[in-house]
């Protein structure tokens, strides 16, 4: 059969951070419950970032490792995200540009909420698979951002924000998807996938979200449930408790995925707390390594639990991991695929955990100045030309590696510099 997966994945988590600590203990909120998000740091997005910025600096090292000729080999660039800037011109249009990649390719956006990462994986996995081009490579980038507008929140923002702000992230993924997938090998067929009209979370407006918690909380366990025992249909002899070396789950905040886990090994293994707390330690814990450092990257978050995986795991012999998402709305799928020693120390190379330990610490007094101004780009800004002094220290070179900005808006086009 023929292989297909991750030939190569990076991720960019911004360039400044934010302790969510210290943003709940600004809020007032109670740090005890606080504890169970399992959340340490978000990423930010500045006002001269953008989910073109992001995608592109994730993509941008990938790229830089290939050939002349390997690099031709890209023949579709899919965006995957909810944070378009554009209902018409897809961000995979700008994103190529930047990147300078072959013009002899497929351009184009996805959009399922947080599902749309693993549906434009897939959607590659499947091109490769058909052959219709051999050689050929898909890159497939996941990108979010999230800004919370004072002007929606009012006086009530505090109480209006409650834990979802200190969960909310901004981040890329970028994968190519090759028939080396020295990454990450997928199995083929090995996929269960359900989903249903629901009105868990939603952007009715560009720039706003809304939601209820509660439901958005059962849907996603229906779905883990019911896309798992769909993979059990097409698997012969698939067992959660024991198939999987990992686990990697889309993850809003790492309790989420705590309590989605505890519910499949009670209901698919009758297993009981001591033994689920033991199983979430050993399989589930290495995907939120990045996770609580990034915060929910919505279409990236899955991909993003993936790379914390693959990066922390061990892999003294190759481990398959079975992995899940869920976007509301809703639609999820639960697959899997086989990773190997190879497949760590390439993506080590990527030095992910260096970029993040880089990242400048944003205090409260200046990330309530950046929400006060974080309008200064919305959906369908004509003209506007970015404050490149606002938080200079984001800006600054501090990995060896050149980084993408906004610059400027002229008659809706934007238009990008490169720094360092």
């Amino acid at each position: 059969m023929q292989s297909v997966g991750i030939e190569a994945m990076n991720v960019f988590g911004g360039t400044t951070f934010l302790d969510v600590r210290k943003l709940a203990e600004h809020r007032r909120l109670d740090v005890s419950r606080f504890a169970n998000l399992l959340m340490k740091e978000k990423s930010l997005s500045l006002p001269y970032e953008d989910p073109v910025t992001f995608g592109v600096n994730a993509a941008k090292p990938i790229i830089d490792a290939l050939s002349d000729a390997e690099r031709d080999r890209i023949e579709m660039v899919i965006t995957c995200t909810e944070s378009g800037i554009d209902f018409g011109k897809s961000m995979s249009t700008y994103i190529h540009h930047y990147l300078g990649l072959n013009r002899n390719c497929r351009l184009f956006e996805l959009k399922n909420a947080c599902y749309s990462g693993v549906a434009g994986l897939q959607m590659a996995f499947n091109m490769i698979l058909a052959q219709t081009s051999p050689g050929a490579k898909v890159l497939v980038i996941a990108t979010d951002i999230t800004r919370f507008l004072v002007a929606e929140g009012g006086e009530d923002l505090t109480q209006d924000w409650s834990f979802a702000e200190p969960s909310s992230g901004a981040g890329a993924v970028a994968m190519l998807v090759s028939e080396t997938p020295y990454i990450f090998q997928a199995d083929p067929g090995a996929n269960g996938y359900y989903g249903f009209e629901v009105m868990d979370t939603c952007r009715p407006a560009p720039d706003s979200e809304a939601g209820d918690a509660d439901l958005s909380l059962l849907s996603y366990l229906e779905c883990c449930e019911n896309a798992f025992l769909e993979y059990k249909k097409r698997v012969d002899g698939a067992d959660y408790a024991t198939t999987f070396g990992y686990l990697a789950f889309h993850t809003p905040f790492g309790g989420m995925v705590k309590g989605a886990h505890r519910n499949m090994m009670r209901k698919m293994a009758g297993a009981k707390p001591k033994e689920i707390e033991a199983d979430f330690d050993r399989r589930v814990t290495p995907g939120l390594t990045f996770c609580q450092r990034v915060g929910n990257i919505m279409g990236a978050t899955m991909a993003l639990s993936l790379a914390g995986t693959i990066h922390s795991g061990r892999y003294d012999s190759p481990q398959r991991i079975g992995c899940f998402s869920y976007g509301s709305g809703c639609c999820s799928e639960f697959f899997s695929g086989v990773v190997t020693r190879e497949g760590q120390e390439r993506l080590r190379k990527m030095r992910i955990d260096e970029h993040l330990n880089n990242r400048h610490e944003i205090p409260m007094d200046v990330y309530d100045a950046l929400l006060r101004g974080s309008n200064a780009v919305r959906f369908g800004t004509r003209n506007v030309e970015l404050d490149t002094s606002f938080i200079p220290e984001a800006r600054r070179n501090r990995d060896g590696r050149p980084r993408l900005f906004l610059k400027t808006i002229k008659e809706y086009h934007r238009e990008y510099e490169w720094v360092g």
